[in-house]
């Protein structure tokens, strides 16, 4: 009874995880016609959620081992490829596509781990990930389909290009973060992450930005703020306390409703169009992934 209640719980976490990632897009999406730009939105959102991270992350350095120097380098070179360098990359390129086919793209990440093993950590590449890895970009290819309907083709490649950037960037941070979880656990190294990212995007901003760029209108702060709560602090440790309690595996396949609540909610609160090219695509990429997560 009470392994099944764990279970319960885990289930509700992985699924409170995915919701709030899928969220991000329509944030951003929500933000951009006031006139913001991208650097500017992810400083307000890294700046919004600093102080629970860096509570999180003094409480696990007083309770934890001491890090190395060499794990500080490690930190530091995660943190700018993970919720950096995946997160303006994506903030950029969802200037120019749409919400639905930037979290299709971004959810290739698992196929880019295995490919990123594949090519530089020896690893071998069974029929079944090459079966998943085509199956994901099939999807892919049909979600651009429906874009380039929609809009500019330019626009669309660009922004493509952008995300795919993001996804590779996330891939990268996700293939090296594994033994500093193993050493750190989940939430020290995610909090610790958090903190060197946020310090990047900061750093970023004041030298591309006079601070008078904070200065936005009040509909701004309040997508910022949500993008912090609801699409950062609250999914990165969800998704780890389900890791803790149903495993990583079991975790990743609720996280299979992210891009189908991500197009849903574009539809629904920015007007984007859904058509039977972007849903087959989307649901090729579902199984694609289903198929890879499946140990």
């Amino acid at each position: 009874m009470v392994l099944e209640k764990s279970n319960a719980y885990g289930a509700g976490l992985a699924l409170i995880a995915a919701l709030g990632f899928s969220l991000k897009a329509i944030f951003v999406k929500l933000a951009y016609p006031y006139g913001v730009d991208a650097i500017t939105l992810l400083a307000l959102r890294m700046g919004f959620a600093l102080p629970v991270f860096l509570w999180v992350g003094l409480a696990g350095q007083r309770a934890g081992a001491s890090l190395t120097r060499d794990d500080w380098l490690k930190l530091f070179a995660l943190g700018c490829l993970g919720y950096y360098g995946a997160s303006i990359l994506d903030f950029w390129g969802l200037e120019y596509i749409s919400a639905g086919l930037e979290r299709l793209i971004l959810f290739t990440y698992p196929t880019l781990t295995i490919l990123i093993g594949v090519l530089f950590q020896g690893k071998p590449f069974t029929r079944r990930e090459v079966v998943a890895v085509a199956l994901c970009y099939l999807g892919i290819g049909f979600a651009f389909i429906h874009d380039l309907g929609l809009g500019e083709a330019r626009n669309v490649w660009i922004g493509g290009a952008l995300v795919f950037g993001s996804s590779v960037s996330y891939a990268l941070y996700l293939s090296g973060s594994g033994t500093m979880i193993a050493r750190l656990g989940a939430m020290r190294f995610s909090a610790l992450a958090m903190l060197v990212s946020s310090a990047v995007t900061l750093a970023h901003f004041s030298t591309s930005h006079p601070i008078t760029a904070f200065i936005q209108p009040l509909p701004v702060y309040g997508w910022g703020l949500a993008m912090a709560v609801f699409a950062t602090i609250v999914p990165v440790f969800a998704q780890s306390a389900a890791i803790r309690r149903i495993g990583a595996g079991r975790a990743s396949l609720f996280g299979m409703v992210g891009p189908m609540l991500t197009i849903a909610f574009g539809w629904w609160l920015l007007d984007e169009a859904i058509s039977l090219a972007q849903m087959a695509g989307a649901a090729l990429v579902v199984i694609g992934i289903l198929i890879v997560s499946r140990r």
